[in-house]
């Protein structure tokens, strides 16, 4: 995985600028901004509804050239031109960089280059950006979960199942074992199998309705269980390292996980269990510090194969990094918890439908 930034870290980099001849510049610019947008269309008869929403994370804008009041437009020489920035990304709750069916996360970095009577130029990178969250911080998380559920079995199958779901708590880490504790009792005529699923359920808002998408993370099939048997078994389940942390944070994106346990009986319908999860980013290693700074470069910027609008720019890292110290590492507890009430759902868009209106998990 390549270099991730959170809230208070800091992005350096540099545009160059490479011009033929006497360049006149209203303006050379570089905006760090995160913003989330969602977007779907639906068809009714021959009507086609678009239902559209975005949210602004922050944005902040450095003017490297500017033009200076009582002055013409700034004229840069020929040649090759390298102008340093530096960002800091602002200390606040933000969600994690996501891209979904109908809406995606976005974090960037864009230049622009104004010139009087000319289209503006622009370049624009992404950055990864991942949320800070600290189980010790949020106490919901660290309430175990637990679920019961007994079937009585009809027709071609007689008795019944019955199982006694518990893991040790709601928030887990990338990468961490999940350890699931099950009782089943079977007291039916037939073999039974537990089924173990982690799915993801991300969660679309929009002019005052929500769109719903479901996958699945992981599925692992546990031992049988034969018929007239009882077990108290110990599924340990990996949860994934490059699967996005949950998401709460976000007006118009919710981004959830479930733990799904269903016993699979022949000739029934099965019975089955969900626990809400709540996955956090993987912690840092201790004594591994990220840099304070990244290199993020826009080359060429200005000439006629410069970066498209939709283009990634260049990052050939010739930038020379900054003086040690020259940005002093946070301070611990520089980073305020969340606070209590941080994972509610979003600020109502309107009274959303009910999931089975869209046929998916709830």
């Amino acid at each position: 995985m390549g270099k991730t930034f959170s809230s208070g870290d800091f992005i350096s980099g540099r545009i160059t600028l490479e011009l033929g001849k006497d360049c006149k510049i209203d303006y050379l610019s570089i905006k760090a901004k995160g913003k989330s947008e969602v977007r779907w269309t639906e068809h009714h008869n021959k009507t086609t509804v678009t239902y559209h929403s975005k949210d602004k994370m922050f944005s902040i804008e450095q003017f490297i050239i500017r033009e200076q009041k009582g002055q013409d437009c700034n004229v840069v020489a020929p040649g090759t031109h390298v102008y340093p920035f530096t960002f800091q990304i602002p200390q606040q709750a933000m969600p994690s960089s996501f891209k979904g069916a109908w809406g995606k996360i976005l974090y960037t970095l864009e230049a622009k280059l104004s010139r009087s009577m000319r289209i503006s130029s622009k370049a624009r990178a992404e950055f990864p950006f991942v949320s800070k969250a600290d189980l010790g911080s949020i106490p919901e998380l660290m309430i175990p979960q637990h679920g019961t559920k007994d079937k009585k079995m009809k027709l071609f199958t007689s008795g019944k199942v019955g199982m006694d779901i518990h893991i040790e708590r709601m928030g887990y880490y990338l990468g961490e074992d999940l350890k699931v504790v099950a009782s089943i009792e079977n007291s039916s005529s037939r073999e039974i199998k537990p089924k173990y699923t982690l799915y993801q359920k991300d969660s679309f808002f929009a002019r005052g309705k929500r769109r719903v998408s479901t996958k699945d993370i992981l599925k692992e099939l546990g031992e049988p269980i034969p018929p007239s048997g009882k077990l108290k078994v110990t599924k340990v389940l990996k949860i994934p390292q490059h699967i996005v942390p949950s998401i709460f944070t976000c007006s118009n994106i919710k981004c959830e996980y479930r733990l799904k346990i269903v016993l699979d009986v022949p000739y029934a319908r099965d019975p089955e269990i969900k626990l809400p999860l709540v996955i956090l980013p993987a912690t840092q290693t201790p004594g591994l510090q990220p840099p304070p700074y990244s290199d993020f470069g826009f080359d060429s910027f200005g000439n006629a194969n410069q970066p498209g609008w939709n283009s990634t720019p260049q990052f050939p890292g010739a930038y020379p990094p900054m003086a040690p110290g020259a940005y002093p590492p946070m301070a611990p507890g520089a980073y305020p918890p969340i606070a209590p009430g941080a994972l509610a759902p979003p600020p109502a868009y309107g009274t959303y439908p009910s999931l089975s209106d869209f046929g998916g998990k709830s």
